[in-house]
């Protein structure tokens, strides 16, 4: 069931676990990647993420590994660390994310594999990068946000507690900002026969989201703090409580303020001094956000959606999860889709966020069980079915 993407034709050894390589092993195999996970013999910690589970199978694990081939190893035997070997030979991509060291003690490192396969793309995940004085440390999404800055500047206001963002951002952002460095590394490759390094980190990935933020502070050596819903650099742009819950407004230039106050009926907010400009709006942002709630309180959300929609003024409601699930756009856009998986039956899933006109990413297989494709992955690789037998029987190899 190979895929047909653009990266169709790419062969990926992911040996990664939780979330920042499995993301990037994800977006390379729904871009037609062959992406082989290799685990180990009790499995990807997640999938002992319960609850929630379908059937007994680890919901978070299922989410994070559709579209990849499973092989189980156990690398403390010799001849699993053999099998690994062949199969990086043969490899476009490896991910990896294992502590500073680890693939080195195992001769799996950079300079060993390039010297025997000189097209090796070896792309390193870690908490904070290979150089640096952290480079030895492990990291976690909590430490990198608080360390990254993304904590100081997310949550109500001033003088509250730090709060992280509501899903793990440096983690799913170093997937993706490692997948980009795979594809353009791969480029690269194809072009020169030459394969690279490729090495980011959470603690990099977390930091890449505090470009508004960062810029604030590099014009005027001030660190900018938390605001709630609000923009650090305009105004009004952010969450407003209605009659009945809550509505995202994204009137942030002049033409789409005096469009709000239009919508709202108070015109004659544009000719108070302290609203005028939007260096004035920022200057008085929380009298501006309460005389505005002031405003919206007296009709519900979707009579205002549908009065600013109509009026060409960027506006949204602030759906749960479910509620996003089941909106038509969401549906329209493919970003929920259903595999079949041999224990768990139909499972959905997130689609692919990015679509191509002539090599469409695909959702074509759920996530492997542990060892489900150790015997197929072998064979393809040259071991006979004799010898496979005997590496499952010593432990060596896990197959389902």
């Amino acid at each position: 069931m190979s895929g047909s993407g653009p990266l169709a034709g790419m062969k990926v050894i992911e040996l990664a676990h939780i979330m920042a390589g499995p993301v990037c092993g994800l977006m390379l195999a729904d871009m037609g990647a062959d992406v082989i996970k290799v685990e180990k013999p009790d499995g990807d910690d997640s999938r002992r993420f319960l609850p929630p589970s379908i059937q007994g199978e680890s919901a978070a694990y299922m989410m994070m590994n559709r579209n990849k081939r499973g092989v189980a190893l156990n690398l403390k035997d010799a001849q699993a660390v053999a099998v690994l070997h062949r199969l990086l030979e043969e490899a476009d991509v490896v991910i990896e994310n294992y502590r500073l060291g680890t693939m080195e003690r195992l001769g799996l490192g950079y300079d060993a594999l390039r010297a025997i396969n000189p097209r090796l793309i070896y792309c390193e995940i870690s908490g904070f990068g290979r150089t640096g004085p952290y480079a030895e440390r492990g990291g976690f999404d909590l430490i990198a946000q608080g360390m990254s800055g993304l904590m100081s500047i997310t949550g109500e206001g001033p003088g509250r507690p730090p709060v992280k963002t509501g899903p793990p951002v440096s983690d799913i952002t170093a997937g993706i900002v490692a997948a980009m460095g795979v594809s353009a590394a791969y480029a690269h490759m194809l072009q020169t026969g030459q394969g690279q390094r490729v090495d980011t980190s959470l603690f990099e990935a977390a930091i890449t989201q505090t470009y508004w933020q960062s810029a604030i502070a590099f014009a005027t050596g001030i660190a900018p703090g938390p605001m709630g819903s609000a923009h650090p650099i305009n105004a009004p742009y952010q969450a407003f409580q209605t009659a009945d819950g809550w509505i995202n407004v994204g009137a942030a230039n002049q033409r789409n303020w005096l469009r709000f106050l239009d919508v709202i009926g108070a015109p004659e907010l544009n000719d108070d001094p302290r609203f005028g400009s939007n260096h004035d709006r920022m200057e008085h942002l929380a009298e501006l956000a309460e005389i505005l709630t002031g405003h919206l309180r007296h009709e519900t959300s979707q009579v205002w959606l549908n009065r600013m929609e109509a009026a060409g003024l960027p506006a949204g409601p602030v759906l749960d999860i479910l509620e996003m699930q089941a909106d038509p756009q969401t549906r329209a856009r493919g970003m929920i889709a259903e595999v079949d998986h041999p224990v768990a039956g139909p499972v959905r899933t997130l689609g692919h966020p990015i679509n191509f006109s002539e090599t469409p990413a695909t959702i074509r297989r759920a996530a492997p069980l542990l060892g489900q494709h150790s015997r197929e992955v072998l064979l393809e690789a040259g071991y006979e079915a004799a010898a496979i037998d005997a590496m499952v029987a010593c432990g060596a190899v896990i197959a389902a």
